[in-house]
């Protein structure tokens, strides 16, 4: 990986967390309840699935990745006839600003963090990207803390687009990625249960990382599928890489900008978590990032929720 890779791979650390007060603030859940959608599941697939247009089942699997066909047909299409898709994405950002606003008091810093992430934005190249461009062509807001949760969820799902056809290039997309980064970094009987997958279902795959020679017999990871990992991982970063170059070398400077943030906003999640997101970058005590790690590692205590 290059340094300028790593470094957008930092900055991700940062805009991820803005992204994901979604799924984890309970201002976020009280708005989706408040349109009908009082079920978890329900508000997330809907929520995040809304740029789309009032998509089924089958689609959302493939492109969300790691998610079990039953999981998400109990929620969609059932939700379009609870809320509409307009309702659904004015809840969403009215849910995200909200947990923003509670713990970003700083609404100067804020603008100027929406600014800055707006304009890395709007340069990338939305090929083969299908979150991110629905996103991107969602209106932008004149509130700046709903401007800021748009701007970092297009990187963000940017960024996760471009992760799921890395994992298809490695042969580990879907299923078999979750097992994988449960004998790394996650843990097995917290994902199976969140990613809603039927004991025999994560067996077979189970068996079939085994055969594959990707895990050991008593699931723990192989040199072979450690490596698999982790070049999904550098393709993900350098397949990010590309927006950022706008910017030139003043990466360090929108990590300074956006930092507050998103540590304000890490206060809202267990570390680890189900997700996969790390600890957010320092850029003052860190500037080179130093402590993010290149791929993924497994840490002191693996999460279980």
């Amino acid at each position: 990986m290059t340094a300028r890779e790593h470094a957008v791979r930092a900055l991700w650390t940062l805009f991820e967390p803005i992204h994901a007060v979604s799924y984890f603030a309970q201002e976020a859940r009280e708005q989706f309840a408040a349109i009908g959608l009082t079920r978890y599941w329900d508000g997330y697939f809907a929520g995040r699935a809304a740029p789309l247009g009032p998509v089924s089942a089958a689609p959302v699997v493939a492109i969300f990745n790691g998610f079990s066909p039953s999981l998400v047909g109990r929620a969609l299409p059932a939700v379009w006839s609870v809320a509409a898709v307009d309702q659904v994405l004015d809840a969403r950002s009215r849910g995200a600003a909200a947990a923003l606003r509670a713990v970003v008091a700083d609404e100067t810093l804020v603008a100027e963090a929406a600014a800055a992430l707006t304009q890395v934005a709007h340069t990338i190249d939305v090929a083969g990207r299908p979150l991110a461009a629905a996103n991107r062509a969602l209106p932008e807001e004149s509130d700046p803390y709903r401007q800021l949760w748009r701007a970092a969820t297009i990187l963000r799902e940017h960024r996760g687009d471009g992760h799921v056809a890395a994992l298809l290039g490695e042969g580990i997309a879907g299923l078999a990625s979750i097992v994988l980064r449960s004998a790394v970094d996650l843990e097995a009987t917290t994902m199976r249960r969140v990613r809603g997958w039927s004991d025999a279902e994560w067996d077979a795959q189970v068996e079939d990382l085994v055969a594959r020679g990707l895990l050991t017999a008593s699931l723990d990871v192989t040199a072979a599928g450690s490596a698999a990992l982790d070049n999904a991982e550098h393709v993900t970063n350098r397949l990010a890489e590309p927006p950022w170059r706008a910017l030139g070398d003043d990466l360090t400077r929108i990590g300074r900008l956006i930092a507050p943030i998103a540590h304000a906003c890490g206060k809202i999640f267990p570390y680890p978590n189900p997700i996969g997101m790390p600890q957010p970058w320092n850029p003052e005590s860190d500037p080179v990032a130093e402590a993010i790690p290149e791929v993924p590692v497994e840490p002191p205590t693996k999460v279980a929720l």
